[in-house]
């Protein structure tokens, strides 16, 4: 069986993009978690946080997460993954998770609105204390944090590989 390899990181760290290029580098498929939870509801990440607010919101991501069967694959999860902890579990005992980690200033100047992004921000919280409060999550569950700043996109993806691939041959997974 081959595992999967989850990316984690906050919105604008390059998730999606940099996944589809390291999903073609390994040989392995690609997934959008943000496009599963829109195809499994039937509405975007913005009108979902709308709805059901934050919590639930989160509650809805981690049930669909939770549920993902997938083998041989590059998975690009939503920045809000990491509040839901039964779906942080299944991600690790199926795969590698990769946090890609860029500094405040990087996130914020690539993200533009949050609101407009689907950004899951609870109640009173401003980016700034979103980004300190999940950084401490991503670490938590990263087993790989491979160091991507100032790189641009096959940069970042080569690196990627490189550290997922050192991973995989000395049996981490």
């Amino acid at each position: 069986m081959r595992k999967n390899v989850i990316l984690i990181g906050m919105p604008g760290a390059g998730k999606s993009t940099v996944g589809v290029v390291l999903a073609k580098m390994l040989g392995y498929s690609f997934l959008d978690s943000d496009l599963v939870i829109q195809n499994a509801t039937g509405k975007r990440l913005p009108d979902l946080i709308v709805e059901n607010g934050p919590e639930g919101f989160i509650r809805i991501e981690e049930e669909i997460l939770s549920g993902i069967e997938a083998e041989g694959t590059v998975i690009a999860t939503g920045g809000s993954a990491v509040y839901g902890e039964r779906a942080m579990k299944h991600f690790r005992e199926n795969g590698v998770v990769v946090y890609l980690s860029l500094p405040f200033r990087t996130v914020a100047s690539r993200l533009g609105d949050p609101k407009r992004r689907g950004v899951v921000l609870k109640e009173g919280q401003d980016l700034r204390a979103a980004f300190g409060e999940r950084t401490v999550l991503y670490r938590k569950y990263a087993d790989l944090t491979p160091d991507i700043r100032g790189k641009r996109l096959r940069e970042t993806a080569e690196t990627v590989c490189a550290a997922v691939e050192e991973w995989l041959k000395n049996g981490k997974v």
